[in-house]
């Protein structure tokens, strides 16, 4: 009886885990979908809240982020069980967005806060890394609507990289500077004095005030200069192996030969690799 048990809780966790990284069946296919459109709207609800609403509208929102955290929550605890390394999962970058991502929100149900908590200071901050959760749709090449190219999933990943730098850096700087800068007073003035200042334009209408907010500038500025160019140098070092194939010499670890060769031109040692001469 209890092998049988073992058994059966066994598959349970390989279903769980299949389905949470398929792509390609329907059922997977709406579970990727479905996350996605849960973060977007996750992402949106953060957003929205630094703008004037009536009081039913914040709290609809309000109920609303509750609703998707408890999902993600939901999410985070199958992730855990049906991982074949369960302290892995754990640490893996992209799980630990994930919980840090739904911490404020479950922060302000398990403790005697208002809702209105959740707004301020470390936990408004805490919040912006949501938009973090959306790397995890870039692990691989296989998407939900099929699957992409390398070429195509770096040049995904460059333009998600400056998205986020955006983002964070303006919910970064809404959270530091909105209760004291006259210029901040909702998200979408944060995030065009970000893009203002990472395009390097600077039109002055918008200034930090505070020590915080010069930091965060400065931090903005580096990752720009810094994160952006290193995730485009990937996508120039690729165009430069077109039209070779990725083929590893035994003799001395040379990869990527051209497309006919049959003999590594480092070391002269024969590679085999298919060629249809006809091409």
């Amino acid at each position: 009886m209890p092998a049988a048990s073992t058994s059966g809780d066994r598959s349970a966790r390989d279903v769980v885990r299949f389905y949470l990284l398929d792509h390609r069946t329907p059922l997977g296919k709406l579970i990727d979908v479905g996350l996605l459109g849960l973060n977007l709207v996750f992402v949106g609800v953060f957003v929205a809240e630094t703008y004037p609403l009536p009081a039913g509208t914040d709290a609809l929102l309000w109920d609303l982020e509750v609703a998707i955290a408890l999902v993600f929550l939901v999410e985070y605890g199958l992730r855990l069980y049906g991982a074949r390394n369960r302290v892995a999962e754990a640490l893996n970058g992209y799980t630990l967005v994930d919980l840090v991502a739904i911490l404020p929100t479950l922060v302000v149900l398990l403790f005697p806060l208002s809702a209105v908590g959740v707004n301020v200071g470390f936990l408004r901050v805490v919040r912006v890394v949501r938009v973090l959760r959306f790397y995890r749709f870039t692990r691989d090449a296989d998407f939900f609507f099929g699957t992409i190219t390398d070429n195509t999933l770096r040049a995904v990943k460059l333009l998600l990289t400056v998205l986020v730098i955006f983002f964070v850096s303006a919910g970064l700087f809404y959270s530091v500077e909105h209760r004291v800068n006259p210029g901040v007073n909702t998200f979408g003035d944060a995030f065009y004095y970000t893009v203002v200042t990472l395009s390097t334009v600077g039109f002055g209408d918008i200034l930090p005030v505070t020590a915080a907010g010069r930091w965060v500038t400065v931090a903005t500025i580096l990752a720009g200069i810094i994160v952006i160019p290193w995730q485009a140098s990937k996508i120039v070092k690729e165009w430069g192996h077109k039209g070779k194939v990725n083929v590893t010499c035994p003799n001395c670890g040379l990869a990527y030969h051209d497309a006919d060769a049959s003999h590594c031109k480092a070391c002269g040692h024969v590679i085999y690799q298919e060629f249809d001469s006809r091409e």
